[in-house]
């Protein structure tokens, strides 16, 4: 019994840490760029509420090591609630668009980092997708928001999606069952950032950010099109199929 809680101690300072690298990172926008009240507390409810829930997952999950590859993520989170920051002061003045786009740029090219050291070190768990899949799904979000001033509300659609299909999946349970693997749907989750990164950047006119946008929510729809019809069928006709639940994965996400 001590050592499982040396082990949680242990976890939930890692945890803790996160928090106060979050903590840091905010200091450092509001040093560099003047973060108005909407960035300070977004950022801080970001903060506190990825260290709420993370602790909360930590304990429940048991594990005796948080895992490199969960400190990777991690690192992601912290990178994403920077963005959100920097999100929330744009309805109050225009953010530095450079700052914006490095950031969400480094944790878009990390996304592939954590899955990767979990493999090579055998540290793969399902906390471990679990939360990088809610920081993928977060940081897409963010970013159909920061496109929607520019282009309109209906980029939240490609946000809300993954959250949409969640809260159907509460009225509808064959929603959750196994998905089979599938290129083409990891495929057009991990476009999603890069496409809502690309219409954000103000690298192009509007007209080629709005296809970018629009091309982005049409494959989108398209994926989750696919995969619930399949669901639906399957859920008719039952059949046995490799695990890999929508929930767990980012299609948004």
């Amino acid at each position: 019994m001590a050592l499982n809680n040396t082990y949680e101690a242990r976890l939930q300072q890692e945890t803790a840490v996160g928090a106060g690298v979050q903590l840091l990172l905010l200091v450092l926008l509001g040093s560099a760029i003047g973060l108005g009240p909407a960035g300070w507390l977004t950022g801080l409810v970001f903060a506190f509420a990825t260290w709420a829930v993370l602790s909360r997952a930590v304990h429940r999950s048991r594990l005796r090591s948080f895992g490199p590859a969960n400190r990777v993520t991690l690192g992601r989170a912290t990178l994403v609630g920077g963005v959100t920051a920097l999100v929330a002061d744009s309805f109050e003045s225009a953010p530095p668009v450079t700052l914006l786009v490095a950031l969400t740029a480094v944790a878009l090219l990390l996304d592939g980092v954590d899955g990767k050291v979990a493999r090579r070190t055998g540290t793969s768990t399902a906390l471990g997708a679990r939360f990088d899949m809610e920081v993928d799904a977060f940081l897409i979000l963010v970013l159909s928001v920061y496109v929607s001033m520019d282009l309109g509300p209906w980029v939240l659609l490609i946000g809300g999606m993954r959250y949409a299909f969640v809260a159907a999946a509460r009225v509808a349970p064959w929603l959750t069952a196994p998905l089979p693997p599938s290129f083409a749907r990891k495929t057009v989750a991990a476009v999603q950032g890069v496409c809502l990164l690309l219409a954000g950047s103000e690298l192009l006119p509007q007209p080629a950010n709005l296809a970018i946008a629009l091309s982005a929510l049409a494959a989108l729809v398209w994926s989750f099109g696919r995969d619930v019809r399949w669901l639906w069928r399957t859920h008719r006709t039952p059949l046995e199929v490799p695990s890999e639940p929508r929930l767990l994965e980012l299609a948004t996400g």
